[in-house]
């Protein structure tokens, strides 16, 4: 499975990010190309450390039946529900959104997969460093092909 903490796997997508433009229409969903790339820091900055979060009584009743799908090559679901800490409803700043993103996979790189195993996910609660990394790439991945980038 394709994770950030692959040379190969971060660089594909960091591409992908960078080419990402006002002219990539979504093919789903309500956000704009901007209010997603906030969206998918969101959890990184969970996972480098910025706000640490507690997992949501939902997901611990929930992850249990999905976490084989969820660490599988089995693509994300569209329209699924998001985390309403997770969601952005104002505008944003395409550039500066991009950036901020590609920041904060820096940093999550940076840190590695031992530092990334201490943060719990607001929603899949305790992950390895590891899954982190898988997740996080598989999140970012779902949100590019929204924008067919």
């Amino acid at each position: 499975m394709k994770t950030l903490f692959d040379p190969a796997d971060r660089r594909a997508l960091e591409l992908r990010i960078r080419s990402l433009g006002t002219g990539n229409q979504r093919l789903w969903g309500k956000m704009t190309a901007a209010q997603m790339l906030c969206h998918c820091g969101r959890p990184l900055e969970t996972a480098v450390g910025d706000k640490p979060m507690k997992q949501a009584f939902i997901g611990k009743i929930i992850v249990p039946f999905i976490r084989k799908s969820i660490f599988s090559e089995k693509p994300f679901g569209k329209n699924a529900p998001t985390d309403p800490t997770f969601v952005v409803a104002d505008e944003r700043q395409l550039d500066a959104e991009r950036d901020q993103l590609l920041t904060l996979i820096d940093r999550f790189v940076a840190q590695g997969p031992d530092a990334a195993g201490k943060a719990t996910h607001s929603f899949f609660g305790k992950l390895s460093g590891a899954e982190w990394g898988q997740l996080m790439y598989k999140h970012i991945d779902h949100h590019l092909q929204q924008f067919g980038a």
